[in-house]
């Protein structure tokens, strides 16, 4: 049995505010994203931001086959328990050898294990749709941007970036508002592979950032008025519901590496295949000429 394990990036309060504006966690979005092509992968979660917090059912870093590192309200620059908790473990599940993935917190909290450095982004924050993604030679020849076109656009939110990838690192791709997009970072015996926008999230989580962050979008000028937000976010949800309404997707400027659910998730079901269940067969393939 292939099992996962999902390192929760929020806090206890964070999660809990979530839930009480019907706002699936972090990990949830994942477990759900992981659940829809691959049904037979277990999965854990850790709440790594949580004091007191072991691992599930007592299990150690030797039941998994992976780790995925979820989203987060936190910053990587901080030095809260919250933050330097979260960036031990993934140093851990390194030294044991899993392989790990890890989306926006995920890639900035990697990048800071490893010896990188993470700042605020002059440029502010990057919402709804990280847009004109251009993956450059290194990732066009990486197997996590094999199931992308060259330039593409992804979910994203988030303030923060990478602004020193690690010795060793390698860069896969980029955009006009952050220079790490997507990058490979070595890390203890093993690598992580990860991305700042966040191919785990759906349309439906997209149009409830507009809701939740609203005030602020407005403010910060990404829309005229509320009412302006609102007849996007709607647009937005209602795509979400028809994916293959190609109105809707022309009104919002987007194509299938947004609506298309394999398409938008690539980099996490290629490092699914090669580095979880290809890791696995490759383990299997080895036991079994030792044993011959």
């Amino acid at each position: 049995m292939t099992r996962l394990l999902l390192l929760e990036g929020n806090t206890a309060p964070r999660r809990a505010r979530a839930r009480e504006l019907g706002v699936r966690s972090s990990s949830e979005i994942y477990a759900q994203a992981i659940a829809a092509h691959y049904p037979d992968i277990e999965l854990d979660v850790l709440n790594g931001a949580d004091e007191g917090e072991t691992m599930p059912e007592g299990r150690s870093w030797a039941d998994y086959a992976g780790l995925v590192i979820t989203g987060s309200a936190l910053h990587a620059y901080d030095a809260e328990f919250a933050v330097t908790n979260q960036i031990a473990l993934v140093a851990q599940a390194a030294d044991a050898g899993l392989p790990i993935f890890g989306s926006c917190w995920g890639l900035q909290i990697a990048a800071v294990a490893a010896g990188g450095e993470v700042s605020y982004n002059p440029r502010g924050r990057e919402v709804g749709f990280a847009r004109k993604v251009l993956v450059n030679d290194a990732g066009r020849g990486h197997p996590m941007f094999a199931g992308k076109p060259p330039v593409f656009d992804a979910p994203c939110i988030h303030y923060d970036e990478v602004t020193r990838l690690p010795e060793g690192a390698t860069l896969l791709a980029s955009n006009a508002h952050s220079t790490v997009q997507a990058a490979v970072i070595p890390l203890g015996r093993s690598e992580v592979w990860a991305v700042q926008y966040h191919p785990e999230f759906d349309l439906g989580h997209l149009a409830t950032l507009y809701t939740l962050y609203a005030e602020d979008m407005v403010a910060q000028g990404f829309f005229a008025d509320m009412a302006d937000l609102a007849a996007f976010r709607d647009k937005m949800a209602a795509l979400g519901q028809d994916p293959g309404n190609a109105g809707l997707a022309w009104q919002l400027g987007v194509d299938a590496d947004i609506t298309d659910d394999a398409a938008r998730r690539a980099e996490i079901l290629a490092w699914i295949e090669h580095k979880v269940l290809g890791n696995q067969a490759t383990s299997t393939e080895t036991a079994s000429s030792i044993a011959l």
